[in-house]
């Protein structure tokens, strides 16, 4: 019994406990956001009279700047189980996708389309819609873009996000997507609605990314994901030794699908607004921005980019206005320039590389390879 505590206490201390323990204090302090923001930075004269103190600071927290920063941070949630999906498929399995936006915006237009004026749809019957609904997408296209390899593969995938931004902007069905215009203001339930019930629409958001953070550690974690990273690292070598490579993509094809179809939906709630651009190439480059940033394959790292990309263009907007871009894209070039591995894979490395990063900026600005 003492043998099997102590040893319990390694590992707790020693590394994956340890990082456990970090991860339920991240989860704790995410889950109090609301009441901390709403004692510190919310209204207090928010609070009607004769409320409780528990009550009266959830009504601070839907008042004044508590409300605005719980509006970031559903952003930033949305934005991070986005970013896990397609590390799904570019960290640990080595598929590099330009058409990962057709599932976000599949998800967004789904539950819009569901829970608006043409079928009145229940939320959560809706929501159970656009899992499978992703499901059966990921899974035609999967098997249909997967038979190819490298640049053809990324070509595929574009071409069939396209497919589905075409579709979108068609005029012919115009009803239900609202053609280029996009579908806007369509019925939220009231008890979800972002607008007055802010508090809940967060806790909804933070329940689906706690759920997606597990299911896609526990995938990764899996037998099923090793050989997703065998595969993503030397594929030839995982078919020579018997394991049907194209069987173990298409699950993470799946489940990076269905996890972005999932953003798509709560980022369409809380917008009240799904339109064409959810669909383009450039939602596909936001998440690969964000996985780059805090580094690729390693879960972790994404989340980590979808804050700082949600708080670098919000502060970077006020501070620089139209020209926030500008400044953007140079933070960008000197992480991926002196942060190779990105944030946390760099850490995790312990490989700074100073240096070396030092020699490739001369070289970007000099247009002349480096010394020795």
């Amino acid at each position: 019994m003492q043998v099997s505590l102590s040893r319990r206490w390694q590992k707790i201390f020693s590394g994956r406990g340890a990082q456990g323990w970090v991860y339920l204090a991240v989860f704790a302090l995410l889950a109090l956001f609301p009441l901390i923001a709403g004692l510190t930075i919310g209204n207090p004269q928010a609070a009607s009279e004769g409320a409780g103190f528990f009550e009266g600071l959830l009504q601070r927290a839907e008042s004044g700047y508590a409300k605005f920063w719980q509006g970031m941070l559903i952003q930033m949630l949305i934005l991070s189980i986005f970013a896990m999906s397609y590390d799904i498929l570019l960290g640990y399995t080595g598929i590099l996708s330009f058409g990962h936006a057709m599932f976000f915006g599949t998800g967004g237009y789904a539950i819009a389309i569901l829970i608006g004026q043409h079928f009145n749809w229940p939320f959560f019957q809706a929501l159970g819609a656009v899992v499978v609904i992703a499901v059966l997408q990921s899974l035609i296209f999967g098997i249909l873009s997967l038979r190819v390899k490298g640049v053809y593969l990324t070509m595929v995938t574009l071409a069939f996000a396209e497919m589905f931004f075409i579709l979108a902007e068609a005029g012919d069905f115009r009803q239900y997507t609202g053609a280029d215009d996009g579908l806007h203001g369509f019925p939220v339930p009231a008890y979800l609605s972002a607008t007055e019930h802010r508090t809940r629409f967060y806790y909804l958001a933070l329940i689906l990314f706690v759920l997606v953070f597990l299911a896609a550690r526990r995938l990764i974690n899996s037998p099923t994901g090793r050989v997703m990273i065998a595969t993503r690292d030397n594929e030839n070598r995982a078919m020579m030794i018997g394991f049907n490579t194209f069987w173990y993509k298409l699950i993470a094809f799946v489940a990076a699908g269905v996890f972005a179809a999932l953003a798509g939906a709560l980022s369409a709630l809380f917008n009240v607004s799904v339109t064409p651009a959810t669909l383009t190439t450039f939602r596909t480059i936001d998440a690969l921005a964000m996985t780059i940033i805090g580094g690729v394959g390693t879960l972790i790292g994404p989340i980590l980019g979808a804050g700082i990309i949600q708080l670098l263009g919000y502060w970077l907007e006020r501070w620089f206005g139209a020209n926030w871009t500008l400044i953007y894209g140079i933070i960008f070039m000197l992480i991926v320039v002196f942060l190779p591995y990105g944030i946390v894979g760099t850490l995790r490395r312990r490989s700074f590389g100073w240096k070396a990063g030092w020699a490739r900026w001369k070289q970007l600005l000099t247009g002349k390879a480096a010394p020795g």
